[in-house]
């Protein structure tokens, strides 16, 4: 019997729907795999920013992986927000028992606003713990800096921060370009194998919606994953999708902030897949 192409997503709620928990729901569904959640934390938020935080506790969050994995086997996983210690070393277990094949590790540590959503104590358990177990690491510019503990400027910087962070265990790290002033929007992949970066360039999009691309790029990412495509090619599908979706949205007006991209751009999920 046939079967769905599945990714869970362990992350942080959104109520205004457009990061988070939801935002990788809408990305799964968009490019047509089936989209499953585990709930790490419930935010109260918006376009403007971030007015409260509550974790789940470890405990339910065990049991939610439990769920997941005695009965759905996911394809691969995408990790988002885990704002505390605990929270980390329950997840970073429990993938360490049940070995998904793909994990994309996307370290929130801030929001596009600026609010801080990583205690400072979770930030060790997050490079000892998750990174060595993930099959791609998805920071941008300042999570990068943070997890290098050097600033980055130039390309050499990223080559040497890249390095560091792969030297914590992770197989592959993708540096994004969102937060630099280049006159295109340029990723940048390094392999453990691999001293030259495989590079993914796309025009920028002039848009003041942006909430969520980071969750939702990461999402993209594992769901090309799941449908079997090797990371090079799904990296290079999920940043097509993105830019789209903020092209999509950009002219959209949902909130007074930094509203959300376009998920549902496409019509159908056959029109993704001809990316």
């Amino acid at each position: 019997m046939d079967t769905y192409c599945k990714v869970l997503s362990i992350a942080g709620s959104d109520c205004s729907g457009g990061a988070g928990i939801q935002a990788d729901i809408k990305t799964c569904s968009a490019i047509g795999v089936y989209a499953m959640t585990v709930i790490t934390s419930v935010t109260a938020q918006n376009t403007i920013g971030i007015t409260g935080i509550m974790d789940i506790s470890p405990e339910m969050v065990a049991r939610q992986l439990d769920a997941i994995f005695s009965d759905i086997s996911p394809d691969a996983v995408k990790i988002g927000m885990l704002s505390s210690k605990a929270i980390i070393e329950t997840v970073a277990e429990r993938l360490s028992r049940y070995s998904p094949r793909h994990i994309i590790l996307d370290p929130v540590m801030i929001s596009t606003s600026g609010h801080k959503l990583i205690d400072d104590s979770a930030i060790d358990s997050l490079m000892s713990q998750l990174l060595p177990i993930a099959t791609l690491v998805t920071p941008n510019r300042h999570e990068a800096e943070l997890l290098s503990s050097q600033t980055i400027d130039s390309r050499s910087d990223i080559c040497n921060a890249a390095h560091k962070i792969l030297k914590m265990g992770a197989k592959a790290v993708l540096i994004k370009g969102g937060h630099f002033n280049d006159a295109d929007m340029t990723d940048y992949l390094f392999y453990q194998s691999s001293d030259k970066p495989v590079e993914y360039k796309a025009h920028i999009i002039n848009s003041p919606n942006t909430h969520g691309t980071g969750c939702t790029y990461s999402s993209a990412i594992a769901s090309y994953l799941a449908l079997g495509l090797d990371l090079n090619c799904a990296i290079s599908k999920a940043k097509k999708y993105l830019t789209y979706a903020l092209a999509a949205g950009a002219d959209k007006c949902i909130g007074h902030g930094h509203g959300p991209v376009n998920h549902f751009y496409a019509p159908s999920p056959l029109k993704i897949h001809q990316l």
